[in-house]
């Protein structure tokens, strides 16, 4: 017999997070733990709820998951329809069916193997903050920044760029940017061009989503390749799927888990894109380092070649203490390290 129990956790973050849409200083999320009674197991996983973003943003979200603890034994996660829900409850019981020990998928990462080659991740703020934190990336190793865009003057934002340029060429520093929806359908394709003096890798949705017909415009124009992100929250299903791919021909998605309906329909979202030679990365989604571990474990199973957006681990003074730890721009996973969940159950 099975039992569930959660419970909430706010992570504060270190700094304001501030993206073109809202500025963050605590991040809501919520702790799963499903135990087996016989065998005196347990599994945990994280229901990482984003407010303002998550196609599940509701006031109902902690009664909804109280309401799927009470129904463990009878739950079916495929039935989940909540992206963030389905991905805390997928993590915590494979979790369980592995023996407990945070194992998730069985990957060489989550046994010390090769790191995960990962970005380093500037967040928006004042002109010389950003700079700042571009000079920190740097200096830690990373040769892929990904650069929030959209918060301060245009302008400003290409005297960072120019910066940047004029010491690494896109040989030595791959650099993507993120507009999380910031440009306007009508000047897009204008800040685009003026983006890509600077060898851009990739721009991640640089309008808001659901205007598709704009979005196949930029993404046929673009001088630079375009990431698709916010544009897949809620498009889960498979007629879904396809109908965005066919409509918008993105050159890249970004998918998260906890956003884009967990793992079992990213597996999804991975296979209708390599279909159409459409390639991809993963990105966590402000998850503590419950949630990192299960994304870096699945990521690992599928042989990444491209670095991945997951270092998010030191975002918070009160993440889950873990054997996840960044070096030399790699997420590395410590076999002598330990979990520490007392602050949650």
């Amino acid at each position: 017999m099975l039992t569930a129990r959660y419970c909430r956790h706010d992570l504060k973050f270190n700094f304001t997070a501030i993206t073109s849409r809202q500025s963050m200083t605590v991040k809501e999320t919520y702790f799963i733990k499903i135990s087996d009674t016989e065998t005196g197991l347990s599994g945990v996983g994280e229901c990482a709820v984003f407010r303002g973003l998550g196609a599940d943003d509701t006031p109902l979200y902690e009664a909804i998951v109280a309401g799927f603890c009470r129904t463990i034994n009878k739950l079916n996660v495929d039935d989940i329809k909540e992206s963030s829900i389905r991905f805390g409850f997928e993590t915590a019981i494979r979790d369980l069916n592995n023996g407990g020990r945070h194992l998730i998928f069985d990957s060489p990462w989550a046994t010390g193997a090769a790191p995960i080659s990962i970005n380093g991740l500037v967040w928006m703020g004042d002109f010389d903050t950003m700079l700042s934190r571009i000079n920190e990336k740097i200096a830690a190793g990373f040769r892929c920044i990904k650069i929030k865009i959209g918060g301060i003057d245009f302008d400003k934002e290409l005297e960072l760029l120019k910066y940047i340029r004029e010491s690494f060429g896109p040989e030595t520093l791959e650099l993507r940017l993120d507009a999380n929806g910031s440009m306007s359908t009508g000047d897009a394709l204008h800040k685009i061009e003026r983006l890509a003096r600077y060898d851009i890798h990739s721009l991640e949705q640089p309008i808001k989503a659901n205007q598709w017909q704009s979005m196949r415009d930029i993404t046929r124009n673009s001088p630079i390749d375009i990431a698709l992100d916010e544009e897949l929250i809620g498009n889960l299903d498979y007629d879904h799927r396809c109908y965005l791919f066919d409509a918008t021909m993105p050159r890249y998605i970004i998918l998260k888990p906890s956003l884009h309906g967990g793992f079992s329909t990213c597996d999804g979202w991975i296979n209708d894109a390599t279909e159409r030679e459409i390639g991809w990365w993963a990105t966590s989604a402000l998850e503590s380092n419950i949630g990192l571990n299960a994304i870096a474990q699945w990521v690992s199973t599928k042989n990444p070649t491209m670095p991945q957006g997951l270092g998010t681990g030191a975002l918070y003074s009160n993440n889950i203490p873990s054997p996840l730890y960044v070096k030399d721009a790699g997420l590395q996973y410590d076999v002598n390290g330990h979990w520490d969940e007392s602050q949650l159950f």
